[in-house]
């Protein structure tokens, strides 16, 4: 098997993994904290890859795109938090579940309304338009290299601001004992909003890189999405450094999975099986890595609290 192939599907599924880490990273804080679960995290994906879009096409600058696509997604999380989902807090997570499946086909309709039907397609932004050599002879995107750098970035920043500061202090409170935070005067549900938000710039930041690598078409949120509530179980819901390992390790079964299982069955079975079995086994690849870590570890790899 040719190492510089490994190497570029090792590379890209370390990419794959950080995309999923941007998007799980918000996703686990959301319904370790504050005990949501939000089917409609995919769609702020989703928004944010639509406005970084449109700004890079008016400004002609997709960093533009970045900076804008981040507050607006968090805008529109706080927004939807503040006006939808606080009065789900003391309900059952079916009811949870309805009305965030109601937000995705809400969200849906309203970025068809905004932007049409038709898939928008991102420049690669000319500074990373080009290949680096990792090793003489394995040319890799440059783009893609800065994505893992962004998401490198972003896990330094979150276990600051998780583990080294006051809010940070708060949010690990309110994941333990919401009840005793708001007897101590701390107000909860501006707490809540805030990590709402959060949650929802991670999934814009993601979206918003991942517009030069895939076509930005409504309902992009709803595949990635069930990878990324198998990176949150995996890694144990509420833990951002669970959230890290966990996104890596999907990144790496699921890109491996694809680029070399047919490749492996060939050495014990025909062609066309292998190709056939090879597809059906990377595509179960990441549940089946799922299902035997609950098996060893019920609660994920790195649960946040209880």
């Amino acid at each position: 098997m040719n190492t510089l192939l490994v190497l570029e599907q090792v590379l890209n599924g370390l990419q794959l993994g950080v995309m999923l880490f941007l998007l799980a990273a918000g996703l686990t804080l959301v319904f370790g904290i504050m005990d949501l679960i939000n089917l409609a995290h995919g769609s702020l994906y989703m928004v944010g890859a639509f406005v970084a879009a449109s700004v890079a096409h008016w400004t002609g600058s997709f960093v533009w795109g970045l900076l804008a696509a981040v507050p607006a997604a968090a805008a529109l999380g706080m927004a939807i938090e503040v006006l939808a989902l606080r009065t789900l807090y003391a309900r059952s997570h079916l009811d949870q579940v309805l009305a965030t499946f109601g937000l995705i086909l809400f969200l849906n309709e309203a970025v068809r309304m905004l932007w049409g039907p038709q898939a928008v397609f991102v420049d690669m932004p000319p500074v990373l338009d080009g290949t680096v050599e990792i090793v003489p002879g394995a040319p890799y995107p440059l783009y893609r290299l800065a994505v893992v750098a962004v998401g490198v970035a972003v896990a330094g920043f979150l276990y600051v601001l998780i583990a080294r500061t006051r809010i940070g202090m708060l949010i690990r409170a309110g994941a333990s004992n919401r009840e005793m935070l708001g007897a101590l005067g701390v107000d909860v549900r501006r707490l809540y909003t805030l990590v709402f938000g959060l949650g929802a710039a991670l999934a814009g930041l993601a979206g918003a890189m991942a517009g030069p690598l895939l076509a930005v078409e409504v309902g992009m949120g709803e595949g990635i999405l069930i990878l990324t509530f198998v990176v949150i179980v995996i890694g144990g819901i509420g833990s951002i450094r669970g959230a890290l390992l966990a996104a890596l390790l999907v990144g790496m079964v699921d890109t491996l999975g694809r680029a070399f299982l047919p490749t492996l069955l060939r050495l014990a079975v025909g062609p066309a099986t292998a190709d056939s079995a090879g597809a059906s086994l990377s595509s179960m690849a990441i549940y089946i890595l799922m299902a035997a870590v609950l098996f060893w570890r019920p609660r994920g790899l790195f649960p946040a609290h209880g």
